[in-house]
């Protein structure tokens, strides 16, 4: 074969350098694909993420100053010396006392010596405090690990009214919030970045909040999931639904399969694309948020759909950002010491993770290490490894409770709570990211029989306690307390679209029965015991 020689390659040249350039580059964007938003972002190698981190941080503290708001809203009713659970009466109890040292660990919080009233709300002042440092980035590691100890004290004597699972997140992203943070007082997006280690754990996090609610609507063996009718319920029997869920209800039923298997397959598939190469994990971002944004516009869920939004950007990193923060400095190169150092805290939380994840797939306990019991032991009180799973088993009916006081026994008149359905009349409202615990707690109680908290809810309304009253929206007894209270329980339906438009009406109700029968405070009025009366 002969070589090419020189005029013809000088030739060949020539002619390319004649061709159109404005052709040519025609062509070639036209061979370049087209990516939507973010997608077309080039990902950086290795990939960064301390602007990631810097808009987490930012987004985490101002989760935690919306929980210290929402609860101080409503602490004394529910946790005052008069509200319906006191703290105090629970940290003094003999039989919490008998337990020795034990109970500082069953019961991990700074309210052991002083459980006041004036020191419950102090505690809700530093929370705010702390949280709006994290926001500004001051001192972020250190204002963290405060706020992380304040809310743990908080739920672990909470009892029923701080057991929600975004009080758990919350918990679990604020342990991993301090791993994450740069330490220093003003220490901006951070000298170093984030490392893989700390990257992995919040991945790992958000995989099992999706697949543990998915997983566990599967194998509760509930029929609205299995014949993908409980998006049809949903919309009507949420805890405390809204506008869009009522409209949402009235939806074709194709509609609601489809949404319901859409929730089905997003939340066991979906969150293996937190491991997923960029473009896939950047997809699930999106899925994420939609489905968030949908539970948002739906129903009342507390700080719970932003908390997941949040937790979200870990999905993504600096390239995805960098349209809506400024580059941060040049980071330092990160010591040997500090990435290896950093599997120390990892490794085990990333062990506790995948033992709950393991634990749904019915794992007898003889499998597991020791090891592993002995930590998640130690870590099942400081709340730093959560299990998740809404909404299970789908209701189906809607009880709802209603309290009501009387001062002779025959007419009755109901305390209209702030934000529970009541009247028919009354729309639903939006009310998230504040939670009203009360209300939350009242839908939950429906479904099962009174809890002790119901009691001494109605012993409190006997008292005319004024923190409890301030948590109603109308107190039919301004001038002093009933002589008589119950509870009575309706079952709600959402009205059709022609009767609301005919008549006003959201919800249609009907008397089921008693709940709890008349009650009265004892003789001399103590309010030590509660006398029940037959009601003709």
């Amino acid at each position: 074969m002969r070589a090419a020689s020189p005029q013809g390659a000088k030739a060949f040249f020539q002619m390319l350098g004649s061709l159109p350039a404005r052709a040519t580059h025609r062509r070639a964007r036209r061979r370049r694909p087209r990516l939507p938003g973010w997608f077309a972002e080039r990902s950086v190698s290795p990939p960064h993420h301390r602007r990631v981190r810097q808009a987490f941080l930012t987004g985490l503290g101002g989760i935690y100053l919306i929980a210290f708001t929402s609860l101080g809203k409503q602490l004394r009713g529910l946790y005052g010396s008069r509200g319906i659970l006191p703290m105090k009466d629970l940290l003094t109890s003999p039989r919490l006392l008998a337990l020795g040292r034990e109970r500082y660990h069953l019961l991990p919080t700074l309210f052991w010596k002083d459980a006041s009233d004036k020191t419950l709300v102090r505690g809700i002042r530093a929370g705010q405090v702390l949280s709006l440092a994290v926001m500004l980035g001051i001192a972020p590691q250190a204002s963290l690990t405060g706020l992380w100890a304040l809310y743990l004290s908080y739920v672990s004597a909470g009892r029923e009214f701080l057991s929600f699972q975004w009080d758990a997140l919350l918990l679990e992203m604020g342990v991993l919030g301090i791993l994450t943070a740069p330490a220093g007082l003003r220490p901006g997006p951070g000298r170093y970045e984030p490392t893989a280690a700390q990257v992995a754990l919040w991945r790992a996090l958000v995989f099992r909040l999706y697949f543990g609610s998915g997983v566990s609507k599967l194998k509760s063996g509930d029929e609205t999931w299995r014949k993908l009718t409980a998006v049809s319920a949903y919309y009507e029997t949420a805890p405390l639904p809204t506008r869009g869920g009522w409209h949402a209800h009235h939806l074709p039923a194709q509609v609601q399969k489809l949404s319901t298997f859409s929730v089905l397959a997003l939340e066991t598939l979906g969150p293996f694309l937190a491991f997923a190469p960029r473009p896939l994990r950047l997809a699930g971002f999106w899925l994420f948020s939609a489905l968030q944004g949908i539970f948002i516009a739906t129903g009342n869920y507390g700080f719970f759909n932003v908390q997941s939004l949040v937790l979200g950007l870990w999905l993504l990193d600096d390239a995805s950002l960098r349209r809506l923060l400024p580059a941060p400095p040049p980071a330092k190169p990160r010591p040997l010491w500090r990435t290896l150092g950093a599997w120390l805290p990892a490794a085990p939380l990333l062990a506790l993770g995948a033992s709950e994840t393991m634990a749904r797939f019915d794992r007898t306990r003889d499998k597991v290490p020791r090891w592993v019991e002995w930590l998640e032991m130690k870590a099942r009180p400081l709340r730093v490894v959560n299990p998740y799973g809404l909404f299970a088993v789908m209701t189906v009916r809607r009880p709802e409770i209603s309290i009501e006081g009387s001062d002779d026994g025959e007419t009755w008149r109901e305390y209209t709570f702030r934000y529970k359905v009541s009247e028919p009349n009354r729309p639903p409202r939006q009310v998230a990211p504040h939670q009203p615990r009360l209300d939350w707690q009242m839908w939950f109680a429906a479904l099962s029989s009174p809890p002790v908290w119901v009691l001494a809810l109605l012993l409190r309304l006997l008292e005319g306690a004024p923190e409890v009253l301030k948590l109603f929206a109308i107190n039919p007894f301004p001038e002093r307390p009933p002589r008589y209270a119950r509870a009575v329980l309706f079952d709600y339906r959402m009205t059709d679209l022609e009767t609301r438009r005919r008549t006003g009406a959201w919800w249609t109700r009907e008397r089921v029965g008693l709940y709890l029968p008349p009650l009265s405070l004892a003789p001399g009025g103590t309010a030590s015991r509660l006398q029940w009366h037959a009601e003709e």
